[in-house]
């Protein structure tokens, strides 16, 4: 029986719609920009040959998403690297990665454990509601709250720990950077203590 391949039109269209999501939270776990890149790879040469049929874009989404979560995983357990054959010109469709990883934010969230870190970025980056995200990862939702619950309350204790630093230090030159990246804290810190309804401030 022959092995099943999506068509060229396909790939490059779910890379348009969402290969930044891709990279981004393969970013987010593996901190490296290669890695992110040999996760990203596989990730789509795997819907390559997946013979799953997607009822909308938001099923390919989630998707995606959980098979780089796994991916991200496998690497992680077993230092996985550069065993995929090249998916030709198709990655220069995806625009580079944001440098999130000069952030103190980011920094906070890297130091996460593994679970806390994938429940942040998917609530906070790309917006899911939590019985979203245990569809997605295969968990109940209220051990999703609980992770989230944790996640902030690590993220609090070092971005306030963060703060009191910076509060006795010079002002930072970079003006609006900096700026953001206090935004970016406050965002976490405000967030209500047991649900989702608050969303992150803009």
């Amino acid at each position: 029986m022959s092995e099943h391949i999506r068509s060229n039109e396909f790939i490059e269209n779910a890379m348009r719609r969402w290969g930044d999501t891709v990279l981004r939270l393969a970013l987010s776990h593996t901190r490296s920009v290669s890695d992110a890149e040999d996760v990203f790879q596989d990730v789509f040469l795997r819907l390559l040959k997946n013979d799953t049929v997607f009822n909308d874009d938001e099923h390919l989404k989630a998707w995606l998403l959980r098979v780089t979560i796994n991916r991200c995983l496998d690497l992680g357990r077993t230092g996985w690297k550069k065993r995929n054959v090249p998916l030709e010109e198709r990655h220069s469709l995806i625009a580079e990665p944001v440098d999130l990883m000069k952030t103190d934010v980011w920094a906070a969230v890297g130091e996460l454990p593994f679970d806390l870190r994938t429940v942040v970025h998917l609530f906070y980056v790309e917006g899911y509601t939590t019985d979203e995200i245990a569809r997605i990862t295969n968990a109940n939702p209220s051990t999703v709250r609980t992770r989230l619950h944790r996640a902030r309350a690590c993220l609090r204790e070092t971005l306030d720990h963060l703060e009191s630093s910076i509060s006795t230090a010079q002002p930072s030159p970079f003006g609006k950077e900096a700026h953001y990246e206090h935004r970016s804290s406050n965002s976490l810190r405000f967030e209500d203590e047991g649900g989702e309804s608050v969303q992150p401030i803009a």
